[in-house]
């Protein structure tokens, strides 16, 4: 009899303990998070994806980890933005650009040579005026944390230099799809066309289309180069990228884990921002060197360019609402006025 009590016992504290490790185990599960971006692993969008998942998995003890899945593996930005807002992944970077039929107020992001330099881009994104544009997303299912850098936009093309407006005319190029990008080009002459960025260096290939605007860095590590001629410095849009959460899923999380994400999200975007200015400073003699003629566009030209855009600026001022613009225009004034 006694022999029996103590199997049973032993039994039972054994059963006791292994139901207390399998909830220790999944108490130390950690969460895993999907974080999409369209740009391949090698580039500063990649590097700075890579940052954020070091962060976040250092800072939470392993209790959170991020997957960086890059090269539009998810989707391209507009699909992934629908993800988060269905709950169906959780985080995300992409260009603000592609947020403008979700918020129109991110249109403010697309004027053309609204920000001339880096210094203007940082007070304004990270001042009143970024926060108060990222803030809307909330209302669309999204929460968005903080802004990376994609840089200063430029052109290239396989047909010719583009010296003046003129030699836009004709000129078949691929821009977002985003209104903005395609009042400003049509205006400004070309045969402008939305497409998805992930569908774009074989449209370049097959000459679908011509060419194309973007930064430096993604000029170089998406290889443009290997199927466009010429590259014209313009610096007509300073655009951003920002990182985004799906709403339903930031509800669900503790305030310690959320403030883990934004920790991170801020490390990330001061890593991505530095990154990208020094790879920006000598992208443009690599891709010299892979071959690309380039030339920059006058500051005449670009006055002409401003000068027939007044319209395109009339229209985002009525998109993103007056008191914005207006806001936008005293925040740059006070910053150009401080040395």
């Amino acid at each position: 009899m006694a022999f029996l009590r103590r199997t049973l016992i032993a039994a039972t504290t054994a059963a006791l303990l292994g139901a207390s490790f399998s909830a220790m185990a999944q108490d130390i599960k950690p969460r895993l998070i999907r974080f999409g971006y369209g740009l391949n692993e090698q580039s500063n969008q990649g590097r700075a994806a890579k940052v954020f998942a070091e962060t976040v998995e250092k800072n939470s003890g392993g209790k959170m980890k991020v997957r960086a899945i890059g090269a539009a593996a998810l989707g391209p930005d507009n699909q992934m933005q629908q993800a988060l807002i269905g709950g169906a992944q959780e985080m995300m970077v992409g260009s603000t650009a592609t947020l403008v039929g979700i918020t129109k107020e991110m249109a403010l992001w697309d004027t053309p040579f609204l920000i001339s330099n880096a210094k203007e881009a940082d007070i304004l994104l990270d001042g009143p005026i970024g926060d108060k544009i990222r803030n809307k997303l909330q209302e669309k299912g999204l929460v968005g944390l903080v802004y990376w850098e994609n840089g200063f936009r430029n052109l290239t093309n396989s047909k010719r230099a583009i010296n003046t407006m003129e030699d836009l005319q004709g000129v078949k190029l691929r821009v977002m799809q985003n209104n903005v990008f395609l009042s400003s080009f049509q205006t400004l002459g070309a045969n402008a066309i939305p497409m998805a960025f992930s569908e774009l260096f074989s449209a370049l290939e097959t000459k679908t289309v011509d060419g194309q605007e973007n930064p430096f860095n993604t000029i170089l590590s998406s290889k443009f180069y290997e199927v466009q001629k010429y590259m014209t410095v313009t610096n007509h849009v300073y655009s951003p990228w920002i990182v985004t959460v799906s709403k339903k899923w930031w509800d669900q999380l503790s305030k310690d884990e959320q403030k883990v994400l934004m920790d991170a999200a801020k490390v990330s975007r001061d890593f991505e921002r530095k990154d990208t200015r020094d790879e920006a400073a000598k992208a443009m003699g690599d891709l010299k060197a892979k071959g690309m003629l380039i030339n920059e566009l006058s500051p005449a030209e670009s006055a002409r360019m401003r000068d027939k855009l007044t319209k395109v600026y009339a229209l985002i001022a009525a998109d993103v609402g007056m008191d914005l613009w207006n806001e936008t225009q005293v925040e740059l004034t006070k910053i150009r006025s401080t040395k």
